[in-house]
């Protein structure tokens, strides 16, 4: 897997591509960017007080459970679309080439007293790493198609970046021309110290396009909808 990572470079431009919808073009979504610019913005501590210009933030944090097994369980949930999956969407992951994952900047995270902190899960040389599951653990650039219920199309959205760190796994998602919302949503897991195990979400967004906007109040409680199953996702029995 590829560790903690940022898009590579052009994903934070604009686009106002049409998004791939027949299967022979689903494999080159990779190369359609982002519909935001500030990329990388839900790692920002001061998120909730300074989002970016027109956007609303959101951020909630709640415990999922304890111990190691709790914590194995819930970070791979969350980077592995499991998630989403748990929240009602039915998902068609699009893993990105090799060459994309490869270019993408790698950050270095640094811990209380300023040491680098090495990535935390193996998987070096672009080894594809799975859960118990099967389902493929996600790498910056991979895309899915997340599609609700009540809603014939799928809404694409990218990975944008990868929390990999011992006590933190998560990751974040962009989302692509064809997405009701324009925006990036977060999902980290952190193990703390008395090995209880939390989940926080952090989002912001706004409409994609005037026809969103007319449709806001509806778009809002949707998304009210899915974050509340996000945040319940993890708590339930662990798999036998």
């Amino acid at each position: 897997m590829s560790p903690a990572s940022a898009p590579p470079g052009d994903a934070p431009r604009r686009s106002t591509t049409t998004v791939a919808t027949g299967p022979g073009e689903l494999a080159h979504l990779w190369r359609i960017p982002v519909t935001y610019g500030a990329v990388g913005a839900t790692q920002a501590p001061d998120l909730m007080r300074y989002p970016p210009r027109g956007y609303r933030p959101f951020e909630r944090t709640v415990r999922v459970g304890h111990g190691p097994e709790r914590w194995e369980y819930a970070w791979m949930r969350v980077m592995s679309w499991g998630i989403q999956r748990g929240a009602g969407f039915h998902v068609t992951p699009i893993e990105a080439p090799a060459a994309a994952t490869e270019a993408a900047y790698v950050p270095v995270a640094f811990d209380a007293d300023g040491n680098p902190i090495a990535p935390a899960t193996v998987g070096a040389g672009g080894e594809a790493l799975y859960t118990p599951e099967g389902d493929a653990i996600v790498r910056a650039g991979d895309t899915g198609m997340l599609r609700a219920p009540f809603w014939p199309k799928a809404f694409p959205v990218r990975v944008v970046f990868v929390v990999d760190e011992p006590t933190r796994r998560g990751a974040a998602f962009g989302t692509l021309p064809g997405h009701p919302l324009a925006g990036e949503e977060l999902f980290v897991v952190e193990r703390r110290e008395d090995y209880s195990v939390w989940l926080t979400v952090r989002i912001f967004s706004r409409p994609a396009g005037p026809l969103w906007t007319a449709a806001l109040p509806a778009l809002r409680l949707v998304q009210a909808l899915f974050v509340r199953r996000y945040l319940r996702e993890l708590t339930g029995p662990l798999p036998a």
